[in-house]
C-alpha cells in the first residue's frame, strides 16, 4: 500500500493538497501516482496567475515509461510554482509529499475542499482501483 499521510486530501486523479493558511493549499502527485508513473523526467506545470476550475488539465508530468496528464484538484489562482521541478523533477519521486509538490494555489471560496477524498477514503479508492 502506498503512503498517504493523514493530514491531506486526494483526489481520484492521485493528486494530494494540503492547506497551507486560510485560502492556500499546496498541492502535487501521490506516493501512488510517482510510484506507477516511475524515474520522472519533466513535469509541465500551470503559469502563475491563471485560474483553474477543478477536475481542468492544468499540466503533465512525464516520466521514462508515460505522459500523465495533471488535473487541478480545487478551483483558484495559482500563486506559486516548485522552483526546483525544472531542474530536478525527480524530487517527485524521492519527496512526493514534500519537497516534490508542484504547485501552490489560492483557493475560490470556502468550499473548494469539498469532495476531496481523506486518507482513509483515498486508501479504500486505492484498494479497490488496484484489485
Amino acid at each position: 500500500m502506498s503512503y498517504c499521510p493523514e493530514h491531506l486530501k486526494y483526489t481520484k486523479d492521485h493528486e494530494w493538497v494540503e492547506k497551507t493558511g486560510d485560502r492556500r493549499v499546496r498541492v502535487g502527485i501521490t506516493d501512488f501516482a510517482q510510484k506507477q508513473l516511475g524515474d520522472l523526467v519533466f513535469v509541465d506545470v500551470p503559469t502563475v496567475g491563471r485560474t483553474l476550475e477543478a477536475g481542468e488539465l492544468i499540466g503533465t508530468v512525464e516520466s521514462v515509461k508515460s505522459v500523465s496528464d495533471l488535473y487541478a484538484p480545487v478551483s483558484g489562482r495559482v500563486t506559486a510554482l516548485n522552483p526546483d521541478l525544472e531542474g530536478d523533477p525527480e524530487l517527485v519521486n524521492t519527496d512526493s509529499y514534500g519537497d516534490g509538490w508542484i504547485a501552490e494555489i489560492e483557493i475560490a471560496g470556502t468550499g473548494a475542499l469539498t469532495g476531496l477524498l481523506d486518507a482513509a477514503q483515498y486508501k479504500e479508492y486505492l484498494a479497490a482501483e488496484t484489485e
